[in-house]
């Protein structure tokens, strides 16, 4: 599978043969599972492959309990990390109570979430967490503790997200067998209020629906795909994106090693369509503190688009839903821009929805 990943990214260096890379992310899957040498030799051939800023963000996806497995092997695999480059970590905690952990079928538990934290902000300033809310036996006050030993461990960056139940996996079951709650909307949406206003208070920024970092630690990779840059996804079931079109490997490992032992590229590809362009900007500006740029839109997509666009927000902003507000570029143009406005930030996806040009 690495030899794979490492002839996939030779194969697509022409692909953004003009674009210079800001950042490099593994995630998506259990990279922390890796070996340092394997995630050396990925980076390298990122390096021989591709045109690299000088400080790149590159970021790990880990679990508590891998890099608690690891540690009990070598001590230093934080220090490690931070030898090949990689600068930032995301840990996907999501509780720090046993109870939520169990329920959401988690494979660490609390003191395991606690002392890879530990370990880890020792070594590592740029840190990112995971944590889940409207988990329907979960108290505010519960929901305020976790957030709480987050801050206590001076964390710089949460994303979190509202638990789902996916069909067919151990919640779900325990759902329709009447030996756990089902979820309860109204919750989550508290839990989300107590969110907004703590991390507030610790001096975070909400600059993206489900993200709050502190004043420069932003994530620049999640960023750069609000902000529709050019992406390239190495992998089985990795997207990409160039602007216009959108691609998709195949998500069989066996057939995705043996397309790339024949120099074939296993994905599949689609031409977006104007629509579904503007559909994308629509739903990604009102996620973000940027929103969307009306001028952007007109001279992206025409007049109709923005007329479109005004039209059918009208009714969200007498609901004090969405907001036009008014700032300047550098050259002191002002730049109207359509956003989400406090209240309406937890209904953001439904909001963007009945923007869209279907």
């Amino acid at each position: 599978m690495i030899q794979s990943l490492v002839k996939e990214l030779v194969l697509r260096k022409a692909e953004l043969k003009d674009e210079t890379i800001e950042t490099i992310y593994f995630g998506g899957g259990t990279p922390s599972l890796l070996s340092i040498g394997d995630l050396q030799l990925l980076i390298d051939t990122i390096y021989q492959n591709y045109r690299v800023v000088k400080n790149p963000e590159i970021t790990l996806e880990a679990n508590p309990d891998d890099l608690m497995s690891v540690r009990a092997q070598s001590r230093t695999i934080f220090e490690e990390y931070r030898e090949i480059g990689i600068n930032r970590l995301s840990i996907g905690i999501q509780s720090f109570f046993d109870e939520d952990l169990r329920a959401m079928n988690r494979a660490h538990n609390a003191k395991e979430a606690k002392n890879s934290l530990m370990e880890a902000t020792r070594h590592f300033d740029n840190i990112t967490i995971d944590l889940i809310y409207g988990i329907p036996t979960m108290t505010n006050q519960r929901w305020k503790e976790n957030l709480q030993i987050a801050f206590d461990f001076g964390v710089n960056h949460i994303s979190s997200y509202a638990l789902t139940v996916e069909p067919k996996t151990a919640l779900d079951n325990f759902i329709k067998k009447g030996k756990y709650p089902p979820i309860d909307e109204e919750k989550a949406l508290a839990h989300f209020n107590v969110l907004v206003e703590e991390t507030a208070k610790q001096g975070f920024v909400q600059y993206e629906i489900s993200n709050f970092g502190k004043p420069d630690y932003f994530s620049k990779h999640n960023t750069s795909y609000w902000l529709g840059k050019s992406y390239v996804g190495v992998g089985p079931s990795a997207h990409s994106f160039d602007g216009k079109h959108r691609s998709w490997n195949i998500s069989n490992n066996v057939k995705y090693i043996k397309a790339i032992q024949r120099n074939e590229l296993p994905s599949e590809r689609e031409l977006l369509s104007t629509k579904d362009r503007f559909n994308e900007t629509v739903m990604t500006g009102l996620r973000t503190i940027w929103g969307v740029s009306l001028k952007q839109v007109e001279q992206d997509f025409g007049t109709d688009f923005k007329d479109h666009l005004l039209k059918m927000a009208e009714k969200f902003m007498n609901q004090g839903l969405l907001e036009i507000v008014t700032s300047s570029d550098s050259d002191s143009n002002c730049i109207e821009k359509l956003k989400t406005a406090n209240k309406g930030k937890f209904l953001a996806d439904g909001i963007a929805a009945e923007l869209f040009m279907i």
